[in-house]
């Protein structure tokens, strides 16, 4: 489920976030599916607690998760305001990396087919 790459400059909390976010983007968790507890997630990949937590904390700072005390914590419901913000961050992110990917000498037609495989691979293309 998770690929953790230990000696990735990426701190581990980080990698575990952008799993996460995979995950429920691709529809994998659904809304209002519960996640591992942070005990069980610490064991099952051999790493601190803390950093589970601090991956959750994120998460939950960005609204793709919510907790509930002594529950746990659940995949978050995607509300029209979350996904405006979300899209506007994604778009500023992705700018700078269109123009560093271009500035190395990315061509436009290998950054649209790149874009096109992408689509194809999530069920968005023909």
């Amino acid at each position: 489920m998770f690929d953790l790459d230990v000696r990735s400059r990426k701190p581990i909390y980080e990698q575990l976030v952008e799993r996460f976010k995979e995950l429920i983007i691709s529809d994998v968790m659904k809304q209002d599916e519960k996640l591992p507890s942070v005990r069980v997630l610490a064991q099952q990949l051999t790493i601190n607690p803390n950093t589970i937590q601090k991956a959750y904390r994120e998460l939950e700072m960005q609204g793709y998760i919510y907790s509930i005390k002594g529950k746990g914590s659940f995949v978050s419901e995607t509300t029209d305001a979350v996904n405006t913000e979300k899209l506007e961050y994604v778009q500023k992110e992705l700018s700078k990396l269109i123009l560093e990917a271009l500035y190395l000498g990315m061509s436009t037609e290998d950054l649209r087919a790149l874009i096109e495989d992408l689509e194809r691979s999530i069920g968005g293309g023909e």
